[in-house]
């Protein structure tokens, strides 16, 4: 595919190196922009360049606008249960099923040998820290049911004190698939379920 010019051809580029985004479609997208009257392109430029201030929450490592994420601020929110995912996409698409009014912490990924992931690697220590300074009461699981899923709930449930209550989603997601990809109606219900951990209603 010959572009007449470089500048579209480098924001083509750009384009194409988003994840799911091909060469074809990033070609439609800058064109679209170049034709748009509405000054689009700017509006994203200026959206783009403020994504350089967005921090992650120091509490349960969510994006945010400041040092502590809205949720972990709110007081209308249930201090005492947390529900533990492995990414901020995760957060997302939880808030919109508009079941859950508890706070979050990300673990940032989850236990993978094969991918060189060990406990070390994810944001574990903060969530002990957490449990014993926020005085929580319930841990509710709702990591992706994966085999590397499974094996990460049952490593934190080692880790975490007796008297701390924990839970996983009901297994309405199906087996090794994503949180994100499953439907609001069936992620929210998955939580409202949610059932005791227990080895037995692990997949290990």
């Amino acid at each position: 595919m010959n572009i007449s010019s470089k500048i579209v051809e480098d924001a083509v580029k750009s384009f194409s190196s988003l994840p799911g985004v091909g060469r074809k479609t990033a070609l439609r997208l800058v064109l679209h922009l170049l034709n748009d009257k509405y000054d689009l392109a700017d509006e994203m430029s200026l959206g783009l360049s403020k994504l350089k201030e967005v921090r992650f929450c120091k509490q349960c490592h969510n994006i945010s606008d400041n040092d502590v994420c809205e949720i972990c601020t709110s007081q209308a929110r249930n201090r005492q249960t947390v529900c533990v995912v492995e990414s901020i996409r995760d957060v997302i698409a939880i808030e919109e099923t508009g079941y859950f009014s508890g706070l979050y912490h990300v673990l940032g990924g989850i236990i993978s040998p094969l991918n060189g992931i060990g406990p070390e690697n994810l944001n574990i220590r903060s969530l002990l820290e957490r449990i014993e300074r926020q005085g929580v009461e319930e841990l509710i699981m709702a990591i992706s049911p994966t085999i590397d899923g499974d094996t990460t709930i049952y490593y934190l449930t080692r880790m975490i004190p007796s008297h701390v209550k924990v839970s996983t989603i009901a297994r309405g997601v199906a087996f090794g698939g994503e949180l994100e990809y499953a439907d609001e109606f069936t992620l929210g219900r998955s939580i409202a379920s949610r059932v005791p951990y227990t080895v037995q209603n692990n997949q290990l």
